[in-house]
Parts: C-alpha cells; structure tokens; sequence
C-alpha cells in the first residue's frame, strides 16, 4: 500500500489495542508517522499547540476521564485548521446509539469497530 497519510493519532485508554493498531498501520505503510495517546486530553493539548497536525485520528468512544464524544466536542473549540483531518470513532461498543451518535457528528468519517485491520485500511486509503 502506498503511504496515504503523514500522521495518524491514536487515541484509546487501552495500551493493547493502541499497540495492536499502531503496529497494523506501520506494517500496511497507512501512515509515515503514528502518536499515540492513551489520554483524550492530551490529544488535545498536542492538537491546539500545534504539536501534532494529523490527516486521520482514530478515536476510542469510551475512556475513564473523557469520552469520546467529549473529545469531539472539546475538538469542535479548537482554533485549528479541521478541513484536512479524516476521524474515525474505533470502538468496540455495538450500541446502535453509539454508531448514530458518531455517524452523525461533523467532523467523523466514519464508524469502525476495534481492531484495525488491513481491508479497513485500504478501504480508508481508497
């Protein structure tokens, strides 16, 4: 796969899945560089200091401090350039108000159910 993208957040409490999902991205060439967060706040900070400008964030739904959909919402006040950022809410929730809720949100592309996978990567990238 070519590299479609330059940067990719992660962002999920679990370590696991943001090993299992970092690895499938670099192994698949999706990215040329992949930041993690286990923290939705820290994304945050790294998002409006301009650390960090991805072209695709992946996005757990349910964390201890801040959900998801919080995330979108903090997200939503950012002063920063949103038009060439891709969201994707990774969850492994099934709950049909979840997917609505996500589906529905401006600035999501799309609903994926955990773990990445290299047909939903090529799928992405096409």
């Amino acid at each position: 796969m070519k590299t479609p993208f330059r940067t990719c957040l992660l962002i999920d409490d679990s370590h696991l899945d943001n090993l299992i999902n970092s690895e499938i991205i670099k192994m698949d060439n999706f990215a040329i560089e992949v930041v993690i967060t286990e923290a939705p706040e820290k994304a945050l900070l790294l998002l409006s200091s301009g650390k960090i400008k991805p072209d695709i964030i992946f996005l757990d739904i349910r964390m201890p401090e801040m959900s998801g959909f919080e995330f979108l919402a903090e997200y939503d006040q950012l002063d920063i350039d949103k038009a060439h950022t891709k969201i994707f809410m990774l969850s492994s929730s099934l709950d049909p108000r979840d997917v609505r809720k996500a589906i529905e949100n401006k600035y999501v592309s799309g609903f994926l159910t955990k773990c990445l996978t290299r047909d939903v990567l090529m799928k992405i990238a096409s």
